[in-house]
Formats: structure tokens, sequence, C-alpha cells
């Protein structure tokens, strides 16, 4: 199965009212302005989309209206990892997957299970699905590395497993993966500062957090990057090197939401556990956001 997920993917935010509900009108803009924008496909519900924080309804509509707005237009993305197996396994067998194009799992947290039962519990959920599976490794939320060496044995034994979403911050681990990967398994970064080093060693793409406020200028990169045109990559990736800093240092999606603020595309609400970056961090991203328009 190959893998259709490449170029510029962007986890898209999910954007609330002051009261707190999710602010569709501002979501439906955001999907628009990234289409306009360029970006190759759409991960809904992942982490950016704060969704441990919202409840199985909302979830359920968050996807169907990004469905309708997307309106195949690109290829969509679903995240719907959680850290127990049989859960994931339930909804790709009863739920609704209409017009969704492939789920994103990210490693089952809080368990800290060892490489063999990541590698059991990928091949479980990949068994119980024909969609294309993307592997997401993000060890500094989930608390465990999914290892180049288990990431390698599920690409092979597993036909729908097409990709990873590499987010552990290790060009070694990264270029592991892509040193051996099978044909028809790719690397995705996970981590809009490495892109451009990634896509330099072999990855086909990213899941970008900065792609929602800036799709253009940041697809300009990845895709420039992806044609072979390093010194264009170079310079238009450092355009956006001071603000990817910036959008994690208080935490994803966080930095984001100011960003959107400054922007006027979504208020700068989240839901707690998560709070608003500080006023330090919102004034220098307002100052980046000014230079840019400058």
């Amino acid at each position: 199965m190959n893998n259709i997920f490449k170029g510029e993917g962007v986890a898209l935010a999910t954007p609330f009212t002051e009261s707190g509900s999710v602010d569709y009108d501002a979501l439906g803009g955001l999907i628009s302005s990234q289409i306009a924008g360029g970006v190759d496909f759409v991960c809904v519900l992942g982490t950016t989309a704060e969704t441990p924080c919202l409840s199985a309804a909302e979830k359920q509509t968050v996807k169907d209206f990004v469905v309708q707005e997307v309106a195949g237009r690109v290829p969509l993305l679903l995240g719907c990892g959680t850290n127990c197996t049989e859960t994931v396994v339930d909804f790709l067998r009863h739920g609704d997957l209409s017009d969704i194009d492939g789920v994103l799992v990210v490693c089952p947290y809080y368990n800290k299970p060892t490489q063999a039962g990541l590698f059991a519990h990928f091949k479980t959920i990949a068994d119980a699905t024909t969609l294309p599976v993307v592997l997401y490794n993000v060890p500094g939320r989930t608390g465990v590395n999914l290892e180049a060496e288990t990431v390698l044995k599920l690409a092979m034994e597993c036909e729908n497993v097409v990709a990873v979403k590499e987010a552990s911050g290790r060009l070694d681990q990264a270029e592991a993966i892509l040193d051996r990967a099978p044909k028809g398994f790719e690397l995705l970064s996970g981590d809009d500062g490495l892109t451009l080093e990634l896509i330099r060693r072999g990855a086909t793409g990213v899941i970008s957090v900065v792609a929602n406020a800036y799709p253009a200028e940041f697809g300009d990169m990845v895709h420039a990057a992806l044609d072979g045109d390093f010194d264009k990559a170079e310079a238009a990736n450092d355009r956006l090197a001071a603000l990817y800093p910036l959008l994690s240092v208080e935490g994803n999606p966080a930095g984001l939401k100011s960003l959107l603020d400054v922007q006027g595309k979504a208020g700068n609400y989240l839901r707690l556990p998560l709070v608003p970056v500080s006023a330090a961090t919102y004034a220098k991203i307002k100052a980046f956001a000014d230079a840019m328009n400058a």
C-alpha cells in the first residue's frame, strides 16, 4: 500500500469561543486558508487539536465538519490513537470512517509498554482496518519511544502501515528508519524546526503546526526541499526559524493559539489544563507576525 500523505500536512487546531465551545466559524476559516495556501493534506484530531479535551460527541462533530469543509480537495488523516488498544480497534471496526483516507495512531501514553508491547499494539490496530496507518512517535508526550527497529518491523509485517510521524527529535533515529525502510514506507517530520533536515535525509513530508498560520510560507520551504532546491528551501526556512521555538516554548498549541489570535484567525482560548502563553511570549509572537507582515 502506498503512502498518500506527502508534502505539507497540517495538524489542524481546534478553535474555541470565549465560552469554551468549538468555534466552527473559525475552524472553517482555518481550513479554507490552509487549502488556499497549498497544504497537501489535513490531519484532524491530532495533538494540536487538543483532542484529549474534546468529548466523544465533539470529536465526531469536528470530524464531520472537517470532512464537509475539505470536500475531498486534499486527503484527510484522522487521529484516533489512545492508550487502550481495544478502544482504538473498536473505533476502527465500528466508527464512521467514511471520507477518511487514513489514520494517525500515537504510541500508547502513560502505560509505558515495552517495544514488544508497542509492536503488538500497532499490529493489532493495523489488522483491524484496511485504511492506511501512520504511526506517531512523540516520546516527549507519551513517555515511550517507538524505536527504529520496531518501526521497521511494523513496516515490513503490516502492509497498511505506510509511514511514521517521527517527533522524537532524534535525527539518528530518523536516519536509521530512512536507511532501511522497505519500499512504500515513508517518514514524515513531526517537528517543524527539523523538517528541512529530515527531508534532506529522505523524509517525504511533515505534519505541521505552523502551517495552521503560515501554510503558503511553510509550504514554500517543504515543496522546494522535496524538489531538491535546498537554496530556496533554506531561504524560506530562515524566514520562519525564529517562530518555531516560540510556538513550543510554553507548549503546543498554546503558542499557536496566540499566533492565530494575533492574525485574527482564531481566539486565544484553550481548554484546561492548557492555558494561554505568558504576556512576554505573546509579545514575541506578535512581534514576529508584525515583522512578517511588514
